[in-house]
């Protein structure tokens, strides 16, 4: 490792006196567009660390975010105008090691940052300062927030005119997203249904909250919603596609309101989509007044610091859990290291994950950080 002390190369450069920075790190990059994630990225070795701009904090990254979306972007989906090779992965959370001269108006080196931008899959991230969430600490907790809890908190409050009273059902409730939505219906005091895929998942989901929930693996969706909801759900949180969109959507109350957040059954597919039976749509939202909104947070970045300040007042008051799943019970143990971001994706397409799946990226102590 190289101590950075010669600025003489970076006009704009400061750094910790001391700290060793190394000239290369491991990243992941896409190297070829396919919605199989393992064909679609490569673990580089020797990639240069960058260097932050006058703006920019560099990023050690100490945990990264899985999100079922990473697919989505290594398959190209989201700018089909982007050509490989591309940088990966969604969220970070990690320390400063060195920053520009104007974003040291108002970070330090050693200061635990979080960020949403693309290329958090590396030892090293450079984030422009005004896209850096401050934090009191390293925390993985603080990472389900980034993208998930923004997802679920915005989503809601948007979309889903929430009121005490109201029957919310949110599909993969026990996962990333879904852990919040469950939450953040029950502080609106809704009745919450949850769908899972496991009696394990189903203790979860009644440890935060959830009235009443459903193991799709032991129980028929469709018939437990007939027979205890005869007059359906006002607000589904659905991010599963295929099947369960259709069973969502006949499930819908008068002036019900499903809200797509994804659809992560088709995202394996070569379209990134699962067949739904959409030519009866008209006729079904017409029939009950009900309606189907999307929602994808990069459309609502007006509001991302707003509700993640929401968030991260609650969690801290303990308001919040924020469950991360490391792994720990995956066939080859805890994910540790980029090399373990392929086995997390695959955990996460499995359908294990409780919670939020997060991967610890070590570094050697090295320096007086």
């Amino acid at each position: 490792p190289r101590p950075i002390l010669d600025m003489s190369y970076s006009r704009h450069f400061l750094d910790f006196q001391g700290s060793s920075i190394p000239s290369y790190m491991k990243k992941l990059v896409v190297t070829k567009l396919s919605q199989s994630f393992r064909e679609a990225v490569t673990l580089r070795q020797d990639s240069p660390v960058p260097l932050p701009g006058d703006g920019d904090l560099l990023v050690r990254n100490r945990f990264v975010g899985i999100n079922a979306s990473d697919i989505n972007y290594s398959a190209g989906r989201y700018d089909t105008s982007v050509k490989p090779p591309f940088d990966i992965g969604f969220e970070g959370i990690g320390d400063v090691v060195a920053l520009g001269l104007s974003a040291s108006a108002d970070y330090t080196v050693g200061q635990a940052v979080a960020y949403v931008q693309a290329g958090s899959f590396a030892g090293y991230t450079v984030v422009p300062a005004k896209h850096a969430v401050p934090l009191p600490s390293v925390k993985p907790e603080f990472l389900t927030l980034m993208v998930s809890g923004a997802t679920a908190y915005i989503s809601l409050k948007e979309l889903g005119e929430l009121s005490e009273g109201k029957k919310v059902l949110v599909t993969a409730a026990a996962g990333g997203t879904g852990q919040f939505a469950v939450q953040l219906a029950k502080k609106a005091k809704c009745h919450v249904i949850g769908t899972c895929s496991s009696d394990e998942k189903g203790g979860f989901l009644k440890s935060i909250g959830c009235d009443r929930t459903i193991n799709y693996k032991a129980e028929n969706v469709e018939s437990v919603l007939r027979k205890d909801y005869p007059k359906g759900v006002d607000v589904v949180y659905e991010s599963v596609g295929g099947k369960m969109f259709d069973l969502a959507l006949n499930s819908l109350a008068t002036k019900g309101r499903l809200i797509v957040i994804g659809f992560i059954t088709g995202y394996q597919n070569p379209t990134g989509l699962q067949p739904i039976k959409a030519e009866l749509l008209p006729a079904k939202l017409l029939k009950k007044s009900a309606s189907i909104r999307g929602f994808f947070l990069n459309h609502y970045l007006s509001q991302y610091k707003m509700a993640l300040e929401h968030l991260l007042k609650m969690y801290e008051r303990g308001d919040l859990v924020c469950e991360v799943d490391f792994g720990d019970m995956s066939p080859e143990g805890k994910f540790i290291g980029l090399e373990s971001v392929f086995r997390a994706v695959d955990y996460m397409y499995m359908g294990k994950n409780i919670g939020k799946i997060v991967v610890e990226l070590p570094h050697s102590v090295n320096s007086k950080l």
